[in-house]
């Protein structure tokens, strides 16, 4: 069982920028192993892809809607994600969740996904 811990949220202004980690409580082989997602809700809305990464942490895939102004890193080592957010809008705001597909990478959809964190709210706000 992989347990992921998502921090960094928090409240910021239009254009800001924040950074949010991914911790998984299992061993780095186990870590290794998993393709990493990050995935985020809105109120009212279906949960949707934001990015995700091959487990060497290459091939990163992003959504349209935030590509070019968000990153998606990992460290093995420290068996953590990372979701650099820069240029934040307000159709940004969402609660961001951390995710690990044990089988394949760069699946767009929630329910390939093995394993979810708590989630951490983000709000983008003047």
């Amino acid at each position: 069982q992989v347990q992921l811990f998502e921090s960094g949220g928090g409240l910021v202004q239009p254009g800001d920028s924040l950074r949010l980690s991914c911790g998984a409580s299992t061993d780095t082989f186990t870590f290794t192993r998993l393709y990493m997602g990050w995935f985020r809700q809105a109120p009212g809305k279906d949960r949707e892809f934001v990015a995700a990464l091959r487990r060497s942490g290459g091939d990163a895939i992003y959504a349209d809607s935030v590509k070019g102004r968000f990153t998606v890193a990992r460290d093995n080592t420290e068996r953590t994600v990372y979701l650099q957010m820069n240029s934040l809008k307000p159709e940004d705001t969402a609660v961001y969740f951390c995710a690990a597909d044990a089988v394949a990478h760069g699946r767009t959809w929630a329910r390939a996904y093995d394993y979810w964190g708590q989630g951490t709210q983000v709000t983008v706000s003047s």
